[in-house]
């Protein structure tokens, strides 16, 4: 199939009330395709009466709703009608991806595989959120613990990852009875509108899901202070969940994050060399390094660091960077001009602190787009800038460490803990490494595998909760505990 770039930008509506919407003032904004610079869509520009009109459509449809009272059985289904219609309409999903993120085709194809089987293991999850009885209070006694949906969701979504984020949080509020405000990022709109379209096909009543596209500020700030929602579930940097966290505390609604990460990946001498070097490249250059998951830091031990990292560098020289429509391509554009202009900015403070440039550090030269080079520093050291800070780009830094006690406090030493990875044919070591290095993840001798059953989420500053897995809907649920008493009362006050 030959694929035209597009010429126009491609005109979208919010949805509000299970209604397209436009903007109450009119306004619209365009996103560019940040591998091609052609316009990819036309989107309502929200102010916070927008949002002030979807949160109370949202509201009417919990207050007042079906939705919350079906059974676990009739929203089980619908969300898995959402998964059927995610891989129905992959392809399209994956292209709209590729044109407004820049990630390679394969790779967003992926995405979308993955993001339906968190629609699919949502609704297991769906049937199966119940609650608890006590029957062991005394013959007078029974007692039950309710498991009830928390209410309004407002879910703010990062452009690094549109549909497979925003998968991670929804069908899982949707599970426990939830109704949505969602808010993508304006770089990479086009995949949640999709989604919500899909959602109204498979059967969701109007109001429980609604979109609203615009910037942080208005859209995102109203969204985090609004009193009538009453969960936040933001991804994003660590910077704006903090003002997130600030932004809520009005009606005190409980806040959901998944921030940044600046991860170690942990090499050490009696490791499977040959089997790490691939994910070890894979991990830092997946995504053109804009994941928070991103293995930016390689700690390798000394006595095989010179070597390994040779094999690093080796085999970073054929990672292919380039045109992400190509099937062949590996590394896509990164998302900005902005975002270049800071990952540039740290390849030059990496240079000025000291660490040795062994690949890359350059913008590639094309015609259209913004591509970064694959690029590695050696000689880091723990306090380099470029090894404390989330670059976001395709930028690793290499450090060396002497024993395993000095590899655990280099992990930890940095204000994250999202995730890490180890390499090692030592199993002590490896439980070692599980048990003190502190972040919500680590990979032993594999790296950055998700499954839908386990829980994801980070440690200090690198977020608060946890999304997937079987906890994911205590995000969004509120227990109530009831007290029925039996027979008549034989004890009185007075």
């Amino acid at each position: 199939m030959v694929f035209h770039l597009p010429v126009d930008a491609v005109r979208e509506d919010m949805w509000i009330g299970g209604r397209r919407h436009e903007a109450c003032r009119g306004g619209r904004f365009e996103t560019i395709s940040p591998a091609h610079d052609v316009p990819v869509g036309s989107y309502p520009l929200a102010s916070a009466e927008d949002v002030d009109h979807a949160v109370a459509s949202a509201r009417r449809a919990f207050d007042t709703g079906i939705w919350p009272h079906l059974s676990g059985k009739h929203r089980a289904r619908v969300l898995q009608s959402v998964a059927d219609a995610i891989l129905s309409n992959r392809d399209e999903l994956a292209t709209l991806e590729v044109l407004e993120s820049g990630k390679p085709i394969t790779q967003a194809r992926g995405e979308m595989e993955t993001a339906a089987d968190l629609w699919d293991y949502a609704a297991t999850l769906a049937r199966h959120d119940y609650g608890d009885s006590y029957n062991n209070l005394g013959t007078s006694k029974l007692a039950f613990v309710l498991r009830e949906p928390a209410g309004v969701v407002g879910m703010i979504t990062p452009w690094n990852f549109p549909l497979l984020i925003i998968s991670q949080k929804l069908p899982f509020a949707l599970a426990v009875g939830c109704t949505a405000v969602v808010k993508p990022s304006e770089l990479t709109p086009a995949t949640t509108i999709r989604l919500v379209e899909l959602l109204h096909e498979a059967g969701v009543p109007e109001g429980v899901v609604n979109v609203v596209t615009g910037y942080g500020d208005p859209v995102g700030a109203r969204l985090a202070e609004h009193p009538a929602v009453d969960v936040i579930s933001f991804t994003g940097s660590t910077r704006v969940g903090k003002s997130i966290v600030a932004q809520a505390k009005g009606n005190l609604k409980r806040v959901s994050l998944e921030l940044g990460g600046k991860n170690p990946h942990i090499v050490f001498a009696d490791a499977d060399l040959d089997a790490a070097i691939d994910p070890v490249v894979f991990g830092v250059y997946f995504n053109m390094g804009e994941c928070c998951n991103s293995g930016s830091r390689l700690l390798v031990e000394r006595s095989v660091a010179e070597e390994f990292t040779r094999r690093v560098v080796e085999r970073s020289r054929a990672v292919r960077v380039g045109d992400p429509l190509k099937e062949d391509t590996k590394v896509g554009a990164v998302i900005s001009d902005a975002h270049l202009k800071k990952i540039m900015s740290y390849v030059a403070r990496g240079h000025d602190d000291g660490a040795r440039l062994l690949l890359g550090g350059n913008r590639l030269a094309s015609d259209c787009g913004r591509f970064v080079e694959p690029t590695v520093f050696d000689l880091v050291t723990p306090e380099m800038a470029i090894a404390r800070d989330e670059i976001f780009g395709p930028v690793l830094s290499v450090i060396a460490f002497d024993s395993l006690d000095d590899a655990v406090r280099i992990a930890n030493d940095t204000l994250y803990g999202l995730s890490a990875g180890a390499w090692t044919s030592n199993v002590e070591t490896a439980f070692q490494v599980s048990r003190r290095v502190r972040a919500g993840t680590i990979w032993i001798n594999c790296f950055m595998d998700g499954y839908a059953e386990l829980p994801f989420g980070g440690y200090r500053e690198s977020g608060l909760g946890r999304e997937l897995g079987r906890f994911s809907t205590d995000e969004f649920a509120e227990i109530k505990t009831v007290q029925l008493h039996l027979g008549p009362r034989t004890h009185t006050w007075l």
